[in-house]
This record gives C-alpha cells, structure tokens and sequence, in this order.
C-alpha cells in the first residue's frame, strides 16, 4: 500500500524559497504543496499562483489546519522563533530556512520542544545534504591530503537591492546570520561541533547597525584552525579547503552548485594536481526528501539518525553564532548601503 505524501504548507512568501526550496517539494514523490501562507492577499494570491497551490491570508491561517502534516518557513530571520513555536505546537512538523533563530537560547527551546512533541524539526542547511562533501571527509578521513591542520571556507556576493530584508536589523538580517552560518556549519562538518572561537571581525554598516561582512577565526579541540570569511560586499565565492600535512584540497561552488553540475574536488600536492569530478546532485530535492523520510521515521515510532542535521549540531552552530558576534571587533563602515 502506497503512503500518502507528505502535505506541506509555506509560511510566507520568500523569492528565495520560490526559486529554490518549493520547486523541490513539488516535485517530490511523496511530498505534496497544499497552501501558501502570506499576510498580503493579492501578493499570496499570486505566488501561491504561481507555485499550484492554495492561498491562505495570515500565517495563523496553517495551524489549525489538519490537512497539512508540515510547514516550510522561510520567513526573515527575526520572525523564526514565533512561528516555528507556534507550528510545533499545533502538532506539526516544521523544515526552516537558517537560521532557527537568532539567539543561542531561542534554537535550543524550539529543540527541545520539538523532541518533547516528538516531531521533526529541521534546519534548512540544504549544502548538507549534497554528497560532494561525504566524499571530502571520505577521502580526509582516509588520510589522503595527510593529517589535517587548517580549514578555510568562505562564502560572499556582492551587494544586495537597497530594500532587500536582510539590510533590515529588526528582521535578524546580515552577513552573519545569513551567509557566515554556512562557513560556521561547514567547519563543524569536518572539524566537529568542540569548537572555540579564538577572535572575530564584523564590518557593520554605520547607519543600519547590520553587519555587512566578517571573518571568524575558530579552532577545534586538537588544534585545528578554522579561517572563515563571508560577506554581502565582495565578488560571488561559495568554497572551502582542507589543508593537510601531505596536499590541499579544494571545492569551489560548495554552497551554491547549481542541480546540473557536476563538482570538482582539486588536490594539490607539491608535485602533482589531482582532479576527481563528481557526480550532479539537487541539493534542494535532497533536502526535501531527508525531511520527508525523517518524518515518517518519527511518524513510526522509530526516529532514524540524522547526522547532518541533528539536533547537537543546530544549537552548536547557534552558540557558535551568537559568540561570534558578542567578541568581534566592530570596523564601522561610513557608507549605508
């Protein structure tokens, strides 16, 4: 006998999740788009338009619904806490967009509210979920670049549309939270969650108070040195490196590949470059699907292990965050964006 697919709602109206995120759910084999929640009703008409599913006017809308098992959210930053909560619970499962929360405390309380309702609630760290970087700790774990001494990683664009949302500090916008998460969680994947932040620089905007780009300068408990940079103010860049006793090893496009491309994993030895191309993978549909079977997992009685993105790894990454932010050195740039 057939399940019947999951029935998911979004919370909210996010360019982002239309182009990335939605795509994927509908075109799940066991997940279903039944509605689109939004506080506009002439924009949530059109995008729920737009994506085939049923409009719904105000977020509230979603939770007493029992015709939808889950919500997606892709809300602004500052907005996760509340809305996350409240889906949690009203008995449903949630995937958000990172990151959970904005604060430390916030991400371990929705954690924990979730393992008491016994439901699935998933940090949308979609990168996770692609093999190319199974296949990099395989082979550091093999010993093939020698014994690991740096981890770089970096992940920047140029800047954003004036009005966009994450020049909004009331919204939890920023670099920080919305790109240096990515290099904060990519450290904890190959160097594990015991890290120390040992210093931290934030380029902040004079007027808006967000910051607009930063480095974070981390180390793991046997000595490992973590570079991290990230920003809105730079040339695009989406990589990291793994520097080891005996090569170096790259993997350009680490955040962001598109469905269709097939990654390169570069090693660099003193006398020989090696280049491994890798197989294409939709991140995005991965993700979808690794929140689905987590669902049915905890739906049976029988919750299977989700390394990539348990629950451990989510509040260290949230910890990891707000410590960054509370030592940085603060560079005030003159110029708002």
């Amino acid at each position: 006998m057939t399940e019947a697919p999951l029935r998911i709602a979004s919370l909210g109206t996010s360019s982002i999740a239309a182009r990335r995120t939605i795509p994927a759910i509908s075109a799940a084999p066991d997940a279903v788009l039944v509605a689109v929640a939004g506080r506009d009703r002439d924009r949530v008409a059109q995008y729920a338009e737009n994506v085939g599913a049923e409009a719904l006017v105000g977020y509230e809308s979603v939770l007493a619904r029992d015709d939808i098992d889950a919500v997606y959210v892709p809300l602004p930053n500052a907005l996760h806490h509340h809305w996350i909560e409240a889906c949690l619970e009203s008995g449903k499962h949630v995937l958000a967009e990172k990151p959970l929360t904005t604060s430390a405390g916030a991400t371990a309380a929705l954690v924990d509210l979730a393992a008491a309702r016994g439901l699935v609630l998933q940090e949308n760290f979609a990168f996770l979920r692609h093999g190319q970087h199974r296949t990099v700790r395989a082979l550091v774990n093999e010993g093939r670049i020698g014994e690991l001494r740096h981890f770089h990683s970096e992940f920047c664009f140029p800047p954003l549309a004036a009005d966009d949302v994450r020049y909004r500090a009331d919204l939890g916008g920023g670099a920080l939270l919305d790109v240096g998460v990515y290099t904060v969680r990519a450290a904890q994947y190959f160097l594990g969650d015991a890290l120390t932040v040992a210093g931290a620089v934030l380029d902040t905007d004079s007027t808006t108070g967000v910051d607009l780009a930063g480095s974070a300068l981390l180390v793991s408990d046997d000595g490992v040195i973590a570079n991290l940079s990230f920003g809105f103010r730079h040339a695009y860049g989406s990589r990291y490196g793994l520097w080891g006793s005996g090569a170096r090893l790259t993997l350009d496009r680490a955040f962001t590949p598109a469905p269709e491309a097939r990654p390169v994993i570069r090693i660099e030895e003193q006398d020989h470059i090696e280049e491994t191309l890798l197989a294409a993978e939709h991140q995005f549909a991965n993700a979808v699907a690794a929140f689905v079977a987590a669902v049915r997992a905890a739906e049976s009685g029988n919750p299977a292990p989700d390394r990539p993105g348990d629950a451990a790894s989510t509040v260290r990454t949230a910890e990891l965050i707000e410590q960054i932010a509370q030592h940085a050195r603060r560079v005030r740039t003159p110029v708002s964006v």
